[in-house]
């Protein structure tokens, strides 16, 4: 069974270092980690570049995060682990897409490969996470402090729902605290105050 776990983890990761605002800004001639946060993410690619061509990173990381979920639960559906083999999957792309080695390790946060894998093992917790996001960025238009949240309603999510299921839960409480860490630079800035808030317009002025 450990050839199938392998190749698992090797396509997720591989498909992670395939990232959305780094391949989209780069098609646009440009680098988004040089600009704003340099965080290669959702969020600084909106501020950097616009609301216009975020669909298409959208759509890189959501479709690589789905297919490394499906690719795992194809290797270990034959040993009745579908929903493991989609969490080793999903631990492989979020790690490859934090830490890209063909990208200088030089990643984004996860949260937009978060809600795509969760919803591809448990849709329930991608709904809840994204409610949790959704009603926190409307109210404080943070979006790290949404994200944050959502990632800790992840960890709980997974730690309490599968108990019984010892690799979906340690994956998900893995990949909750995984996405808090990355966003510990946020957290301090939350906590002094100078964090910059979501505008609600076209495009923010880089800081």
């Amino acid at each position: 069974m450990w050839f199938p776990i392998v190749v698992t983890v090797l396509t997720g990761y591989l498909l992670g270092n395939l990232n959305g605002a780094i391949a989209v800004s780069n098609m646009l001639r440009d680098d988004v980690r040089n600009h704003g946060s340099g965080n290669a993410g959702l969020t600084n690619f909106v501020r950097n570049f616009g609301r216009a061509s975020a669909i298409f990173v959208i759509l890189i990381d959501v479709l690589k995060s789905v297919l490394a979920c499906f690719v795992g639960m194809c290797c270990l559906e034959s040993y009745g682990l579908a929903q493991e083999g989609a969490m080793i999957g999903a631990v492989a792309v979020s790690l490859g897409h934090d830490f890209p080695a063909l990208l200088g390790m030089k990643g984004g946060k996860g949260i937009l490969c978060g809600v795509s894998v969760a919803a591809v093992v448990d849709y329930r917790c991608a709904l809840l996470i994204f409610g949790i996001f959704l009603v926190c960025v409307l109210l404080t238009r943070y979006v790290s402090l949404g994200s944050v949240l959502g990632a800790t309603a992840f960890a709980v999510f997974f730690g309490v729902m599968y108990v019984h299921k010892p690799v979906i839960m340690i994956g998900g409480i893995f990949l909750g605290v995984l996405a808090v860490f990355m966003h510990r630079g946020n957290i301090v800035r939350l906590c002094k105050g100078n964090e910059r808030k979501l505008s609600f317009g076209k495009k923010e002025n880089p800081a």
